[in-house]
């Protein structure tokens, strides 16, 4: 491999080095982690690429600072990034929240593992969909991205980028360790066809800050063109609630017109952010949730399936966070059951019955093992026979 920044080519890669290769296609030029199985890999060979582009690799003592360091230097004009796995992501969450109230942009990307606790650090999971949610405490939108391949790794990762800057948010990629740890085709494509998105930067010109403030919305989007420290612009960050000019703004009133907006900015823009899959909806009366390593087998589940003439059709969650809930709505309109594939308890299932009226089953386990396609099959036959028995 040459040591370009975009290593345009078709490869036989692992998925976190897809990953490490898509944020460098995506311009990253700040990465701050600690290594923690099975992420270790993105961590690695961003310690080997990045300075040889001209950018900065540091391995922080935890993941507390990990987080703060790419908070910082996103604040200054970095596109940064960091690298862990559950463990890691519930000690992110604190700051995650200070990057949702600064609107700094910045990627986390989250290799899932078997877990609670320290649970099964080689082994595959995909419990980490609500921490990513709600981990962090308040009231906040997240955007979420659920890779199923190698090559969705590396393309979903530039996109992480480009949404973080365009919505000022903190974007995260929810891998697991199968996807992480698989070798499959990715092809990159040349520098010149990888669009990368802006920041939305202030008109006024630096010095006397002319009429910008750093927290003014604009008011068709919601979010706020950013000035980054040192370039001479008056800018005031702070996690205390604030107003638009950055400072401490202690009322109701102000916390809820912020807390408001930042949960909207990323709400009213959701058909934007929202990525998804159909297969073999158009006549679905059985439809399949998925998202991830397990949507794989999902798919050769839903394939048999239909080779044995059962209605069945399915939705790949490309983005878990904002959930489709427009899309899932709409589907119960159609469908007469659902089943949702998961490699957690139900997580996703419950959220997937709050928007449609029909019996949602789930195909679950708690991790360690991909979900093989038989079981899905199995409660794909299920649905069949109750509906045919009214």
């Amino acid at each position: 491999m040459n040591d370009a920044r975009v290593r345009t080519g078709k490869y036989f890669m692992h998925g976190d080095h897809a990953c490490a290769e898509g944020a460098l296609a995506a311009g990253c030029n700040f990465f701050a982690g600690y290594p923690i199985t099975p992420s270790t890999e993105v961590a690695e060979h961003l310690a080997y690429r990045l300075p040889k582009v001209g950018g900065t690799f540091i391995q922080m003592e935890d993941e507390l600072a990990s987080m703060a360091a790419i908070i910082g230097a996103s604040a200054a004009g970095a596109r940064s990034m960091t690298a862990t796995s559950g463990p890691g992501l519930s000690l992110m969450m604190e700051n995650l929240g200070l990057a949702v109230m600064l609107e700094t942009p910045c990627v986390i990307i989250d290799i899932q593992r078997g877990s609670p606790s320290t649970g099964l650090p080689t082994m595959a999971g995909q419990s980490d969909v609500m921490q990513a949610q709600w981990g962090s405490h308040g009231d906040y939108e997240i955007v979420a991205y659920a890779p199923s391949s190698p090559q969705e790794t590396f393309d979903l990762t530039v996109l992480a980028f480009n949404v973080a800057d365009r919505f000022r948010t903190p974007v995260i990629l929810l891998g697991d360790e199968v996807i992480g740890h698989m070798m499959e085709r990715v092809e990159i494509p040349a520098a010149d066809e990888i669009v990368l998105w802006d920041r939305k930067r202030p008109k006024s010109s630096p010095g006397n800050n002319g009429d910008y403030k750093a927290f003014l919305p604009d008011e068709d989007d919601l979010v706020p063109a950013m000035a980054h420290a040192g370039e001479g612009y008056r800018v005031h960050f702070t996690g205390l609630t604030h107003d638009e000019l950055g400072y401490p703004a202690m009322d109701a009133d102000t916390h809820h017109k912020l807390v408001t907006r930042l949960v909207e900015k990323i709400r009213r823009n959701a058909d934007e952010i929202i990525r998804t899959e159909e297969i073999y909806l158009d006549d679905a009366e059985i439809v399949v949730i998925s998202y991830g390593c397990t949507a794989r087998s999902a798919r050769r589940a839903v394939r048999e399936a239909r080779e044995q003439g059962i209605k069945v059709g399915m939705l790949r969650l490309i983005s878990i966070w904002p959930f489709p809930e427009k899309q899932i709505t709409s589907l119960g309109e159609q469908a007469k059951a659902f089943i949702v594939a998961e490699m957690n308890l139900g997580q996703i299932s419950r959220e997937v019955e709050r928007f449609v009226s029909q019996p949602v089953t789930g195909v679950h386990h708690a991790g360690g093992a991909m979900i093989p396609p038989e079981p899905i099959l199995e409660e794909i036959a299920n649905c069949q026979r109750s509906i045919a028995n009214g």
